[in-house]
């Protein structure tokens, strides 16, 4: 009697700027293992990274792989526009010995990973119920603006769609906003959403902040905003992070009424990770449902924010077809 033997696991992969996370999944039993993070400046491209990784984690070999990626998808070559790695799919699947590599933008990782999200792995803010089928929005700010969608298709099965939302325009909503929006054309001639929703743009609006106020800005990176905001020690800190969370809440708005996206915006991205309950309490959902004659329309879509760990793995398992068992 022969015993068979069980098949070789997935390997995923979520490819930021600094660090690059990997993860092996088991498609029979559906179980995430072997998560671990490594700095992508320590490899000359993805083959050396994932090598590395295999490596470290004892695993042979794999067939199969799917692997998000900070950077738009089009065609063999894939130049990352936030680090040093230039590279050629196929010669990374053939270096790696896979049968199958499925290259994700980061974004539609997360819009796959969207309905596997249930419980703790989610924070509703504000009201609203989703529409089931409807479509969804992702939202999200990092080192950029990260957006994306998820749509049904005709079939039943979710469909991603990855953009490039976060070089929208910047839509002022006061003349507060307005001005800051004056100051930043001096340097940016066109001031896209991600210049003031992100990372860069917690700097950008900080510094905006202080010439209207009429104060010297300190040399701070977005870190030090966020902290200096959440411990009440500078007011153009405070007001900053609190303008941030109102453009995310009318750049997200802006993605729920284009889209019709009834099944419920989801909010992900490191920045708003790392502010805990303030996010909650924050001017983002005021900012969402302020549509004017839409605003009855704004309150019935809920919008998340995304709690589980290493979402885009999760939705880069769903690209590959397993979706993970809960941990």
């Amino acid at each position: 009697m022969t015993t068979q033997s069980a098949p070789l696991p997935y390997l995923l992969g979520d490819i930021g700027g600094t660090n690059a996370r990997f993860a092996l999944v088991q498609p029979d039993t559906q179980r995430m293992f072997h998560e671990a993070t490594l700095p992508t400046g320590q490899f000359p491209d993805l083959a050396s990274a994932a090598q590395a990784y295999l490596q470290q984690v004892g695993q042979a070999a794999v067939q199969q792989a799917c692997i998000a990626i900070a950077n738009p998808i089009d065609g063999d070559t894939l130049k990352m526009t936030n680090n040093h790695w230039h590279f050629s799919i196929e010669a990374t699947r053939l270096a790696l010995g896979l049968e199958r590599l499925l290259m994700l933008n980061d974004w539609e990782a997360m819009a796959m990973a969207a309905p596997a999200l249930l419980g703790s792995d989610l924070q509703q803010i504000g009201s609203g119920q989703p529409v089931p089928d409807a479509p969804k929005g992702l939202i999200g700010p990092g080192t950029g603006l990260g957006v994306s969608s998820l749509v049904r298709s005709r079939r039943g099965d979710w469909v991603p769609i990855a953009g490039e939302g976060g070089h929208v325009s910047m839509s002022p909503t006061c003349e507060r906003e307005a001005d800051i929006l004056r100051i930043l054309w001096r340097t940016y001639p066109h001031v896209s959403v991600e210049r003031v929703v992100s990372g860069m743009g917690l700097e950008n609006l900080y510094r905006a902040i202080c010439e209207l106020n009429g104060t010297e800005a300190d040399n701070l990176v977005a870190a030090q905003v966020t902290e200096r905001a959440l411990t009440a020690q500078d007011v153009a800190c405070e007001e900053a992070l609190d303008r941030m969370c109102r453009l995310l809440g009318n750049a997200a708005a802006n993605l729920a009424v284009t889209l019709g996206a009834r099944g419920g915006i989801y909010i992900g991205g490191g920045v708003i990770g790392r502010l805990g309950d303030y996010f909650a309490q924050s001017g983002f959902r005021d900012a969402f449902e302020a549509k004017g004659r839409f605003e009855n329309y704004m309150k019935r879509i809920p919008t998340y924010v995304i709690r589980a760990d290493q979402p885009a793995l999760i939705g880069c398992a769903m690209a590959l077809g397993v979706q993970p068992a809960p941990r």
